[in-house]
């Protein structure tokens, strides 16, 4: 299945997907726009704020109505047009919280620290109209889904699982490892999600971008195995004494672009971090992005 942008395409039985026309090195191919159900559906994660994705999505849907909006997180690329939407079709717009909801402890402090740079990325105006906790049921006559909450890549990450399959928004895909950039992405969360994830023993994953995961055991067993190398990785580097996350990742990702390294930077900090918490390593001074880490 290689969908493009503005084609609506059929992945299951009462579920269908739209692709926002967003290719990146960060979004693949773009944000997938998830449909649920028929007549009156539900719609995961409204993409960007793009006036075309939204007047393909109406084209598409013809006589069917959105009766309600479901966010997985409150990235731009996946909620922006959420609010536009729930006004043009009066449906309610339900997530896990706004973009703080979720965060550890340690991230809700963290994000206090002025050095740390505010992603792009981040819809920091999102307000859901109602929230969802972890476990609640919802649907409509034709559709419904659990609602799971999955923290990692970003404190008010859901998944949402329709019986033995499951919208796994950008928890993971089955092209690239998802970014965990602190604070709104949490190591320890992150790899605990996917424990959890692995846990429901799931048919198919369907990510908000790129092919459906149709092996959810193999896949989540090679991102934990990969983000465990990475772990090691880092803390092999630290055996050469001190170092800040920029200096690590120069190290460590020695073959990717290096357009991609800030980003590579914020996930070998999201490691230092939960190391420090495990009292593997710790920060010389205040944790900081630019600090010195050494190994305990």
């Amino acid at each position: 299945m290689n969908p493009l942008p503005g084609q609506i395409f059929e992945a299951a039985p009462g579920l269908r997907g739209l692709l926002a026309n967003n290719p990146s090195p960060m979004t693949g191919t773009g944000t997938i726009s998830w449909i649920l159900g028929e007549g009156e559906v539900a719609l995961v994660d409204p993409g960007p704020a793009d006036p075309a994705h939204a007047r393909v999505l109406r084209q598409a849907l013809g006589s069917e109505r959105i009766t309600t909006i479901l966010v997985t997180h409150a990235h731009l690329d996946h909620s922006a047009l959420a609010r536009p939407l729930a006004e043009e079709w009066g449906a309610p717009i339900l997530a896990y919280g706004d973009a703080t909801a979720g965060r550890s402890p340690r991230m809700a402090a963290f994000a206090s620290d002025a050095d740390l740079p505010r992603s792009e990325g981040v819809d920091a105006g999102f307000r859901p109209d109602g929230t969802l906790a972890d476990g609640e049921v919802i649907g409509g006559r034709t559709w419904q889904v659990e609602a799971l909450h999955t923290p990692g890549h970003f404190g008010n990450h859901l998944c949402f699982a329709m019986g033995d399959d499951i919208l796994c928004g950008d928890l993971l895909m089955a092209w690239s490892t998802s970014i965990v950039a602190p604070p709104d992405g949490d190591m320890a969360d992150y790899l605990a999600s996917l424990d959890r994830i692995a846990a429901r023993g799931s048919a198919r994953l369907f990510p908000a971008h790129g092919a459906a995961i149709e092996r959810p055991a193999e896949r989540i067993s090679e991102l934990v195995a990969h983000r465990r190398l990475r772990e090691t990785q880092v803390l092999q580097a630290l055996g050469h004494g001190p170092a800040t996350p920029e200096d690590l990742t120069r190290r460590i990702y020695t073959e990717t672009p290096p357009r991609l390294l800030p980003a590579a930077a914020m996930n070998v900090l999201a490691h230092l971090i939960d190391l420090t918490d495990r009292n593997l390593v710790s920060p010389q001074g205040p944790m900081s992005r630019h600090a010195h880490f050494a190994r305990r």
